[in-house]
């Protein structure tokens, strides 16, 4: 057996998104810590910070809100000051305003949407370009997407749209950085997951409980299988994936029509 084999041991990741611990990237952060990695963090201000501080214990955390190009400058500056170099990044990072409740999508408010596109999907693009000179040449940028974007949920509304927007980046991100490096981006595609974040959108406790009975084993995705999975794409074992998305749905995608979820449906349990 080999004792390392995702070879990761040494290794230096920058992580943002930690939130609390079902944030998925608190889950990742954890793994990389077991696999030997040297887990550098990155949250959205100076309350979370204290927020997280027992939770990350000795790791060396930084703030940024990725809305303002500002902040994402001064950690690039603060990062070169004490580190030469990182391995990977993960991007685990979304927002979507559901205070108004779900509406049409054709309703949606220009406003809320720019907004979450700018937090969720332009900042993997501001991130990776300010980073680009502390990245290994073979460094890999993993990000947090949804498993299908193609599946026009109500609840979920303007972010599905914004979840495509940022698969669609990884291709164009891997092609603009092939010219100088062979870093990698690519995504981590999970279906629904019981995280604190999606407890805001609504309805969304019903969707993951359907959810969880349309998977072929009749469990829901759990979060340590999503952060493996990104671990395995941070890793030189992924060496030849790129631009990809790769889906954790326990099966759901091809389990949509389970006998015993008709059969459900027709007695009224769904």
């Amino acid at each position: 057996m080999v004792a390392d084999f995702l070879q990761l041991e040494g290794r230096r990741v920058l992580v943002f998104g930690v939130a609390n611990r079902k944030s998925v990237a608190y889950h990742i952060g954890q793994v990389l810590e077991e696999a030997g990695v040297e887990v550098v963090y990155v949250v959205r201000s100076e309350q979370r910070r204290q927020s997280v501080a027992k939770l990350l214990g000795s790791s060396a955390v930084f703030i940024c809100d990725v809305e303002h190009q500002d902040q994402i400058d001064q950690l690039a500056t603060d990062l070169a000051a004490q580190y030469d170099e990182f391995h990977g990044v993960v991007h685990s990072i979304a927002f979507g305003d559901y205070s108004e409740g779900p509406k049409p999508f054709h309703e949606t408010d220009r406003s809320q949407m720019l907004r979450a596109f700018d937090i969720s999907c332009f900042s993997l693009v501001a991130i990776a370009d300010a980073l680009k000179k502390l990245l290994t040449v073979d460094a890999s940028v993993v990000t947090i997407s949804i498993s299908t974007t193609r599946m026009a949920s109500e609840n979920y509304g303007f972010m599905g749209p914004i979840k495509a927007a940022l698969d669609s980046s990884l291709a164009f991100l891997a092609k603009s950085f092939s010219r100088f490096s062979k870093v990698r981006f690519n995504a981590v595609a999970p279906g629904l997951l019981k995280t604190s974040a999606s407890a805001g959108i609504p309805g969304y406790v019903d969707s993951y409980l359907y959810a969880e009975q349309a998977t072929l084993r009749g469990l829901a995705v759990q979060t340590e299988e999503v952060a493996s999975t990104a671990a395995f794409l941070l890793s030189p074992r992924s060496s030849g994936i790129n631009a990809q998305r790769l889906v954790v749905d326990a099966g759901m995608e091809v389990n949509y029509f389970d006998k015993r979820l008709i059969d459900g449906f027709l007695q009224g349990d769904l």
